[in-house]
């Protein structure tokens, strides 16, 4: 491991507090998802998507579904991670993307898409979520350390009201939220935390 990178995990915290009147622009925002999809995922089959929020109206409602959270409305964005049920929907145009770039032939690319079809479609829903809550949260991690690298703060949260949040922002059935992401910078220097002993935490067999 790099000490860039070592570094970035070593220090990296979540933040609550931010500057208010600190702006990130869309497009960096979505040069920072870009890059945090890289992260693998099941047949990259890539069971995420996104809702970035940065219109102060909208989020205070999200503030109130978010338990009254204040960094809702003081981090530059708030960036909600979803899982994809029915990922299985991309296995067609993915596949067709990996071959169109050369990356697979005709051979590989028949095999991959009927193992996909014949496993994913009728997986049982609950197998299905876990695997895109697995892979979301993947590519989550990713983007907070990309943002950290970029001089950013983020401050993952999952203490919202889920069933709330999808009827206000019309999530349809297909998708399911996971997690917040606060993104900007920060106000107050987040509290730095501890680790068990690892000793403590690992088996060699």
């Amino acid at each position: 491991m790099s000490e860039k990178i070592s570094t970035l995990i070593q220090e990296r915290r979540s933040v609550r507090k931010y500057d208010p009147n600190f702006k990130i622009e869309k497009e960096e925002i979505l040069e920072m998802l870009k890059e945090a999809t890289f992260a693998p995922s099941t047949s990259n089959l890539q069971p995420w998507e996104f809702i970035v929020f940065q219109n102060p109206e909208v989020r205070k409602d999200l503030r109130a579904i978010a338990y009254n959270q204040e960094q809702i409305e003081t981090a530059s964005a708030v960036i909600a991670v979803l899982g994809d049920k029915e990922f299985y929907k991309n296995i067609d145009s993915v596949y067709d993307s990996m071959s169109q770039r050369g990356y697979i032939n005709d051979a590989s690319k028949e095999v991959l898409v009927g193992n996909a079809k014949k496993v994913y479609p009728i997986a049982p829903e609950e197998a299905r979520k876990n695997l895109a809550t697995f892979d979301s949260g993947l590519a989550a991690m990713q983007f907070m350390l990309i943002a950290k690298e970029r001089g950013y703060a983020t401050g993952p949260m999952g203490g919202f009201d889920k069933v709330k949040f999808s009827e206000r922002f019309n999530i349809t059935d297909r998708y399911f939220p996971i997690v917040l992401i606060t993104l900007g910078k920060e106000n107050v220097p987040a509290y730095q935390t501890t680790r068990l002993p690892i000793e403590d935490k690992v088996k060699f067999l």
